[in-house]
């Protein structure tokens, strides 16, 4: 007889993972989205942990993307040795991270806490470089027992007994990866199914906890990786009763999350009723750079002001998540214990909270504006001429689900998307292909740079037929020359020639043009040359880090040089770039 090859989980299953998980959680988000009622019935945990396991996927495609760019890179699959590249520690790593700084809402923060907590074991000092069967078993009670622990009040029947009976599961089996990936998820789903005799909300409205259903499709995409073989997810997310499905034409907010638990230990259903009839207003999502100390006063405090409390993360790098009546509170407590960003507030929106009367539903426009924009400065800006934003932070690109989120939340028939990126062209089309398939007319306008989206911006007119307008803004985006002027962070062969870490580098429509020692100076030659070519209005974005007088310089600069050429200066905050600029 043949023996049956052993299954290991390695570098190379661990990208597979994130990929077949995304691509689940894609086809299940809408289902899961459905069965989504406790304790607030928001609909978007599936959209939640989408957006998490992307941000992932993301972080783990990055790691190997660098070494991929390096000469004499493979990979072998089925080959006895380890080929070069990112290790199991290297991929589980950028996994876990990349799903803490992406988490949304509770249950895709309780699913980061999870793979943080299977990196704690498999990344550990020590650790082999491929996982076994034993190593799997432990990684998962580690991820189990951690996500426990980074609730403040964890109620039974949710994603936590879900994640609790897998790793249960996976201790009763010996054998290899694979075997103990089946059983884990054999496990899941028993326990998903139960999940509606623990808490009665769910019993009430017919369905099984949303956050466990996603819990379960993720644990199947490990089987599918680990073995090869195909986990039939269907069986696995019971169809919801029609009064638990939301209202397809209701305001909910894409960005706010539904699958928490209530403040207290007590009865789970008083908690459920308590939630959904006067119960916080307000969800309120940071990351935070704070040490384990000021994190633990956090946690007293945020626990005092609210319910549905979790913090997860470590190592000085933590993702809050709470529900509140008083938002600001919630933030000025993070600023205390140390330096909260990327903040997230959200509205439930089921009612006034002081009367209980039901907020009636908002008209869809016939148009909007959708813009990716690079800092806070912009930000406020694209929103006062009525666009709705993204910010995309230095390092941390937009996912499509983030994308696709603002496209829902425009609450437009017709919107034109602006990723103001060449690099999110790609994402920008996969966000718009989905909204189109949700009845939402989305023209794409492949700007390469804030300053042409603000060009675009600036020539809209809502009264216009849509192709029309479409057309007025490609055009007025096409018309308008790019550039940057940012820092080089580390040594790097360039179009103008070899830069070191630390020159100051001028852009123009997205290459290198000058490598100089002082921002003013390669700012002035950058726009220099921007302007041989001619032109009629300057947009000067400066940056935080941008020297205080670099605008005033370069507006001399124009008006001395350049008759009959207009400047607008704008601040762009912490946007990455120096100073970005735009010649129309």
């Amino acid at each position: 007889m043949a023996q049956v090859p052993q299954t290991f989980l390695d570098g190379l299953a661990v990208r597979t993972w994130c990929g077949l998980a995304l691509r689940a959680l894609g086809r299940a988000r809408a289902e899961i989205d459905a069965i989504n009622v406790y304790p607030v019935a928001d609909g978007d945990t599936g959209t939640n942990l989408y957006l998490t396991v992307e941000s992932a996927a993301t972080a783990v495609e990055a790691v190997f993307a660098g070494y991929e760019t390096q000469p004499g890179y493979e990979t072998r699959p089925g080959c006895e040795t380890q080929p070069a590249g990112p290790t199991l520690a290297d991929a589980v790593r950028a996994m876990a991270h990349g799903a803490l700084i992406g988490a949304r809402g509770n249950s895709g923060t309780i699913l980061a806490q999870l793979l943080r907590g299977m990196a704690q074991v498999l990344a550990a000092d020590g650790a082999q470089p491929r996982c076994d069967g034993p190593a799997l078993r432990l990684a998962l009670r580690r991820a189990a027992d951690s996500a426990r622990q980074a609730v403040a009040h964890p109620v039974e029947g949710t994603v936590l007994t879900v994640a609790s009976a897998a790793a249960d599961a996976a201790e009763r089996v010996d054998g290899d990866c694979g075997t103990v990936a089946r059983a884990a998820h054999e496990g899941a789903r028993a326990a998903l199914a139960a999940t509606p005799s623990q808490l009665g909300v769910l019993a009430r409205a017919g369905v099984v906890d949303a956050g466990g259903s996603g819990l379960v499709t993720v644990l199947g995409a490990l089987v599918e990786a680990c073995t090869g073989e195909t986990v039939d997810t269907e069986a696995d997310r019971p169809a919801a009763t029609p009064n638990a499905l939301p209202d397809p034409d209701s305001d909910s907010d894409p960005e706010s999350e539904t699958e928490a638990e209530p403040a207290s230990d007590a009865d789970a259903d008083a908690g459920a009723c308590a939630a959904e009839d006067g119960g916080p207003a307000f969800e309120v999502i940071y990351l935070l750079e704070a040490d384990d100390t000021a994190v633990a006063r956090l946690r007293t405090r945020l626990d005092a002001l609210g319910d549905s409390l979790v913090v997860v993360g470590g190592d000085g790098l933590w993702n809050v998540h709470v529900h509140v009546d008083d938002a600001g509170a919630a933030v000025e407590a993070g600023v205390e214990a140390g330096r909260p960003y990327r903040i997230r507030i959200t509205h439930f929106g089921l009612g006034d909270v002081h009367t209980g009367g039901p907020r009636p539903p908002r008209e869809r426009a016939q148009r909007a504006v959708v813009a990716v924009v690079p800092g806070q400065g912009l930000a406020e800006l694209y929103t006062d001429a009525g666009a709705t934003t993204v910010l995309a932070r230095p390092g941390e690109p937009p996912a499509s689900g983030e994308l696709l989120a603002a496209v829902r939340r425009a609450h437009a028939r017709e919107v034109v998307l602006l990723p103001n990126d060449a690099e999110l062209r790609d994402t920008a089309a996969a966000a718009a292909e989905q909204a189109r398939t949700e009845g939402v007319r989305v023209a794409l306008i492949p700007t390469r740079s804030a300053v042409q989206g603000i060009a675009a911006l600036a020539v809209s007119e809502p009264g216009r037929r849509f192709d029309e307008d479409v057309v007025q803004m490609t055009s007025a985006a096409g018309a308008t020359r790019y550039g940057e002027v940012v820092v080089a962070e580390h040594r790097s062969w360039t179009t103008a020639g070899i830069c070191q870490a630390g020159d100051v580098l001028g852009l123009i429509d997205g290459d290198v043009a000058v490598i100089g020692a002082d921002v003013t100076a390669t700012a002035e030659t950058v726009l220099d040359r921007m302007l041989q070519a001619g032109g009629e209005l300057v947009t000067l974005v400066i940056g935080d880090e941008a020297p205080e007088t670099v605008a005033a310089h370069l507006e001399t600069r124009v008006r001395e040089s350049y008759l009959a050429v207009d400047t607008a200066v704008y601040r762009g905050g912490h946007q990455g770039a120096l100073l970005l600029i735009g010649v129309e």
